[in-house]
């Protein structure tokens, strides 16, 4: 089966982030996307989702009225624990609820902290600190929930708090560099600002006209849109209808594939000490050479004929070829009709060339590079 396919429109969900500074908006614009969603929704297909909120703020109370208003039904999980996280967005995807989270930025935290406090425990040393190899643990637990988040047939917006880029910079005089901000990202995992399929930087500034009392202006800046149809554009005390062409853009309603979340490469590397495909390969091409060199020692050019043509006739390639790429079953098979040539017997690999191959028969058709190709293998070796 081959691994591409035609390309077409598969994501049916909004998959949204949006993050600033304190008191930017980020709460109440979620809110406004996510009520006017359910509506949209509603008229589109007949039937009003309900709105899902997950709160480490303490914000669903104030915006309850944004829902309770339009006749929404509005639940809310006030929590901080990672754990929680995840399963607030299968809750959403079986209830066919739009979710909202606010803040992300807590549940990062938390995990962190959960992870550092469980350390100390196992180590009893209560001053352990997260060191380098403790994020090997930690990132792919958190990668956990982004693939949920990317793959859960749920309509997700995720809040989080800004946190400022750094990066250094070279004095004039060249005496010393000095670190500046050059830029704002979500504050929670470093990778999380690349998978929302629209993402917001929220900013806010104090307005007072002349004789008028100060008022607060928020802005919404579009840092990235997939689909192209909003990217760079600002908005305003933003309104869901900013958003409806990213989201009309949608798959709505139809076929939604985040990622294939089956496939892994960790075929490729060894499982245990038998699957070491690798060193298994330099033993058969080390056990090739001493055949060779103990039926045909010489350096004649009769000799280096003779050789040649064995090695075409059992592995049909080069020598290069033969140490650098050619399949270990391949190799076992090659090996096996030589020895068969050279000897008069079989080798060892004739009763079962995988035999001490910890390895799926999947992986057996990838060594051997096609099940036509592995059918030969096993066939000459029998």
């Amino acid at each position: 089966m081959s691994l591409f396919k035609k390309a077409e429109m598969s994501t049916a969900y909004l998959k949204m982030g949006i993050y600033g500074e304190a008191g930017s908006g980020k709460t109440y614009t979620a809110s406004q996307i996510a009520r006017g969603l359910a509506i949209f929704l509603e008229k589109k297909f007949g039937e009003r989702p309900p709105v899902m909120m997950v709160d480490t703020e303490n914000g669903s109370h104030f915006v309850a009225p944004i829902f309770q208003k339009a006749g929404i039904e509005f639940q809310v999980a006030q929590t901080r624990a990672y754990a929680d996280l995840k399963v607030a967005v299968q809750e959403a995807q079986a209830a066919g609820a739009i979710l909202f989270v606010d803040s992300v930025t807590h549940f990062w935290e938390e995990m962190r902290e959960a992870y550092l406090e469980a350390k100390r425990k196992r180590l009893k040393n209560k001053n352990a600190r997260l060191e380098l190899p403790d994020w090997n643990a930690i990132k792919p637990e958190w990668a956990k929930f982004t693939s949920l988040f990317l793959n859960a047939h749920a309509h997700i917006i995720l809040c989080g708090r800004a946190a400022s880029v750094y990066e250094f910079q070279d004095r004039e005089d060249g005496s010393r560099k000095d670190m500046i901000t050059v830029g704002t990202k979500m504050a929670a995992e470093k990778g999380l600002g690349y998978e929302p399929n629209l993402l917001i930087e929220m900013s806010s500034e104090q307005l007072r006209e002349p004789g008028k009392k100060k008022v607060v202006r928020r802005k919404a800046t579009v840092l990235k849109d997939r689909s192209t149809l909003l990217d760079g554009q600002e908005f305003v005390n933003p309104k869901f209808e900013n958003f409806l062409p990213h989201i009309n853009s949608l798959n709505l309603g139809g076929k939604h594939q985040g990622f294939d979340q089956t496939r892994s490469s960790v075929s490729l590397f060894p499982q245990d000490e038998k699957d070491n495909t690798g060193r298994q390969r330099r033993i058969v091409i080390d056990e090739i050479q001493t055949l060779l060199v103990l039926h045909i020692p010489g350096q004649a050019a009769a000799d280096k004929q003779r050789r040649a043509a064995l090695i075409k006739k059992y592995f049909n390639a080069s020598w290069t070829e033969i140490e650098e790429v050619m399949p270990l079953l391949v190799l076992r098979g090659g090996y096996d009709g030589l020895h068969r040539d050279l000897e008069g017997l079989p080798s060892r690999y004739a009763a079962n060339p995988v035999a001490d191959l910890a390895l799926p028969d999947d992986e057996i058709l990838r060594l051997n590079g096609s099940g036509t190709q592995k059918a030969e293998v096993l066939n000459a070796s029998a």
